[in-house]
This record gives C-alpha cells, structure tokens and sequence, in this order.
C-alpha cells in the first residue's frame, strides 16, 4: 500500500485527504491544529504529531497551505519536510504559492534527492468533495507521470505545464482572472439593482448570453441574495493571489494596470473586515455596503 502524508487539512486540504483516504492509500496527515484532523482519524487515518513525522518513510507528500511563508515552514524548517523525507520521495504542492517559492524548494529538494511538484488546483469546495478538482503541475515530468495515482483519487484532470514555477504561474493568472469577474459582476449587480431589474431575471438572462460563465452562474446569485458564507474561497486568500500575480508581472516587466486595481479593491475589503466572507464579498465594497457579523449584508 502506498504511503502518503498529507501536510494542512483546512477546508480544502481535509477533502482532499478524506479522497485519498477513501482511494485505498495509506495516508499519514499532520496539521498544526489536531482538531482538524479528528474527522480523518475517525475514518480511520492515522495521524502524525509534526510535519517530519508524516514526512518520514513516505512516498509521496501532499500539501496544501495559505501561502509563501507557511509553505516555507512546512517544507524548509528543521522539522519540515525536506529535512525528513527520504530521497526519492515526490512532494506534490497544491499550495497556492509565488513561482519563485517554487522553485526555491525545488532546488533545495532537488540537493536533497526528493521531488518538488508545484501543483496548485483549480476548483473550490465542492470540486474538493467530489475528487473533481484540476491540478496545474510544475516540474519534471517523470515524478509528474508516477505522481498520477495520488493525483487521480483528488481531481478529475490533471495538466502537466513545464519546469518549476509553470503550476504557480498558470494559478496565479487562473485567480487574476477569476477575482477580475468577481469584481466586475459586482459592479454589474449593484447597476442591475439600481435599475430595478428582477435578480432571478437578470441571472438568467445572463447566463444565456456571450458573458455565460460559472463564476456568473454560482456567484452572480450570491451577491444579489449576500449570502458570503459559508465561504467557498475566502476573500483574504484571493486578495493574496493576486498580489501575487502583481509580483509575478512586476519580476516579468509585464504591465498590469487591471489587476492593479482589482487588487486595491480586494485590499480595501480584506481591510474592511470582510477578509473572512467568501470572495464575492467584493461587491460589499464595490457596492458600499457593510457586512453584519453572519456574512449578510445590512441593506
């Protein structure tokens, strides 16, 4: 049976492991807070007291965490993975995280003999719960080809995209363009409304136009309704992608001025409290309006 050890088992990270669980493969998860781990012992995982721990003896490592500095932590401390992991052994990434992060670890598991596969994912709750999610795979292509089982028992596709860094790019310009929807259905809503025009009515309309699309479809509804929780994808997480894609432009010598602004406006939300509230919570700033506690707007 395959060993596999699995790193952060938040909202998405614990769905992903229950899958792997669920698909046969002896799974080991560590994360910093036990009591997120208590559903997957109860399903009868076992669970490891710290990063090095699960690391050790495994054949693979999966990771999913916030962001740059918490990745650096799980994979480069002295109780991280690296320092643990067996030569050998594929990690596969499915942190959001910088490029360049991802090719620093690359080359530190690379002096170590282990293999680092940048593989963040596309998809949200649901994906997660399904095994439907779609990884994007940095690195080399032969710890991608035997990496497949694991990703499998996650996702319904998986697309290998080049050397170190191509994962992180290509989700990083994925989430540009996602919270540039978002912020653009935002201003679309608040217009619709201003207008009276029936929201149900709007949606549909929309949905079977040339502007069709899921995030309009799933998002749109909510944001005429302002129903921001449960968040399927936190609105602070999007915030940091793209001030992650802003860097990657910048390091690029490439312009971004749209995303620029996007960017400020997820700032000023993040800054207005709405951090924790789904993404779509953008259109509270947008709009102007204030979050009440339960993630329902007060109109």
């Amino acid at each position: 049976m395959t060993e596999v050890a699995f790193m952060g088992l938040g909202a998405m990270g614990s769905r992903m492991a229950m899958n792997l669980h669920r698909a046969g493969f002896a799974l080991r998860a560590w994360n910093r807070d036990p009591a997120k781990a208590r559903p997957l012992a109860d399903a009868g995982a076992r669970l490891a007291a710290s990063a090095a721990e699960a690391a050790t003896g495994a054949a693979f490592v999966v990771s999913i965490v916030a962001d740059d500095l918490a990745t650096r932590d799980v994979m480069l401390g002295a109780r991280g993975v690296l320092a643990n992991a067996a030569p050998g052994t594929i990690v596969i990434d499915a942190s959001t995280n910088t490029p360049g992060t991802a090719r620093e670890i690359a080359a530190a598991a690379a002096a170590r003999g282990v293999h680092y596969l940048d593989a963040p994912v596309l998809g949200s709750l649901p994906q997660a719960d399904a095994g439907e999610l779609v990884f994007l795979v940095g690195g080399d292509r032969a710890a991608f080809d035997r990496s497949k089982p694991v990703l499998a028992a996650m996702s319904r596709d998986s697309h290998y995209l080049g050397d170190s860094g191509a994962g992180a790019t290509v989700k990083l310009i994925n989430n540009m363009i996602s919270g540039s929807l978002l912020a653009v259905l935002a201003e679309a809503a608040q217009v619709a409304e201003a207008a009276r025009i029936d929201p149900a009515a709007a949606v549909a309309a929309l949905s079977d136009g040339a502007a069709s699309c899921r995030i309009l479809r799933s998002k749109l509804p909510s944001m005429f309704q302002r129903e921001f929780t449960p968040p399927q994808f936190q609105l602070e997480l999007m915030e940091k992608d793209v001030r992650y894609f802003l860097q990657l432009a910048s390091e690029l010598d490439r312009p971004a001025p749209l995303a620029s602004l996007v960017r400020s406006q997820y700032q000023a939300a993040r800054r207005a409290a709405l951090g924790k509230l789904d993404s779509s919570a953008i259109f509270l700033e947008i709009s102007g309006e204030a979050a009440a506690p339960s993630g329902h707007a007060k109109r």
